[in-house]
């Protein structure tokens, strides 16, 4: 054995941290249990269309230095996210902008928005509040909130408005402006022949070696002796076999489907906000690059609660998680040969951006830079 670094996970953390430990002449043991390196970021091709398989990837970040390291793997497109509600077949623009307000009640100006969205609040009366509900309502008002925060939400996240904590929803983006562009970051787009190309490159180094189809707790003991070091990218709990319990994800199932038609919705994601619909958006993958095959993909996503063997996608971050998460955490400073990574590692909802600025800071701490 004559690695220095056992990565296990071949998602944007792992990637990243093996392509900066080979550069600096280290050599690198990838482990990855899926059939494909790239963790949900995987794009696959499809009847010439990238298809994002395991859900709706947009890099956006105002961070320049990441954005430049991103760029080295791949071009990107000027894709801009302008995603569509729709509510019982009523079309708005998301985030909440002029455009939604203007549907929603014929304002114009950015006054008459307020105006109206202040009445609603000041008719709901709720002075502190005490959960997701409340708190939307307080923020933009009744009309807005039924239509398009509340059905969207309690299937996103599985249990009543009334029950979520206020914080999921403390920061709503809500624009006096005409403009449907959903991030406010300065960068924005998306790679050009898919996000796969990203994580090929940073694995194609002589210094690593990737397995597939391979689980890091089939050997877990042999692999914490063997190698002098382990990045660890899956879940911290089962890293612990769940000694003070499972913490919660939400899960996803998707469902995709080529259909004979150029165009099948006229936007890469359109949110269905009502409460019936059992998905919550349908991706419409060509859109992500201005495609014009002839045909086209799309993908229904549906939320799902998260059970042991099913694939964790979002942290539920309430208070009781976080204290659990916590817990773990203090047991990994018992393995001070292990550097825990990544979405699952430290049971945090990070954007790509933020994955990979969090791997090039464990980078400068690990070599010392």
């Amino acid at each position: 054995m004559n690695e220095d670094y056992l990565v296990v996970g071949s998602g944007l953390f792992g990637s990243t941290f093996a392509y900066e430990a080979a550069k600096r002449g280290k050599r690198v043991k990838v482990i990855e249990k899926r059939d494909h390196i790239g963790g949900n970021i995987y794009t696959e091709t499809l009847e010439g269309i990238q298809v994002h398989k395991y859900g709706a990837h947009i890099f956006h970040t105002n961070n320049k230095e990441i954005w430049n390291y991103v760029n080295q793997f791949a071009e990107f497109n000027r894709y801009t996210n302008s995603p569509i509600a729709n509510f019982k077949g009523e079309i708005y623009n998301l985030p909440f902008n002029m455009n939604t307000f203007n549907k929603l009640w014929g304002v114009i100006t950015p006054e008459e928005a307020k105006a109206k969205i202040e009445e609603q609040r000041k008719a709901a009366g709720i002075e502190k509040p005490t959960n997701l509900e409340e708190q939307a309502i307080s923020l933009v008002g009744t009309d807005i909130y039924e239509k398009l925060i509340k059905g969207y939400t309690e299937k996103q996240w599985g249990r009543k408005a009334t029950e979520l904590p206020a914080f999921i929803i403390k920061r709503l983006p809500v624009r006096f402006t005409y403009d449907n562009n959903y991030f406010n970051d300065r960068y924005q787009g998306i790679p050009i022949g898919g996000y796969t190309q990203i994580i090929e490159k940073m694995l194609a180094s002589e210094r690593i070696d990737v397995e597939l189809n391979t689980d890091f707790f089939a050997k877990r003991e042999e692999y914490l002796q063997e190698f002098p070091k382990v990045i660890y990218t899956g879940m911290i709990d089962q890293f612990f076999d769940y000694q003070f319990g499972e913490l919660e994800y939400r899960s996803l199932h998707f469902e995709t489907t080529i259909l004979d038609l150029e165009n099948y919705q006229g936007n890469a994601v359109v949110n269905y906000t009502d409460a019936e619909t059992p998905f919550t958006r349908i991706i419409e993958h060509k859109h992500f690059e201005f495609g014009n095959q002839p045909i086209t993909v799309i993908t229904k996503e549906y939320p799902r609660t998260w059970k042991k063997g099913d694939e964790p996608y979002y942290p539920v971050n309430d208070e009781k998680n976080n204290e659990k998460y916590r817990k773990y955490s203090e047991l990994a400073g018992q393995f001070p040969n292990v550097i825990f990574g990544g979405r699952l590692g430290m049971y945090k909802y990070y954007d790509m951006h933020q994955v990979i600025a969090a791997a090039l800071s464990v980078v400068k701490k690990e070599f010392h830079e």
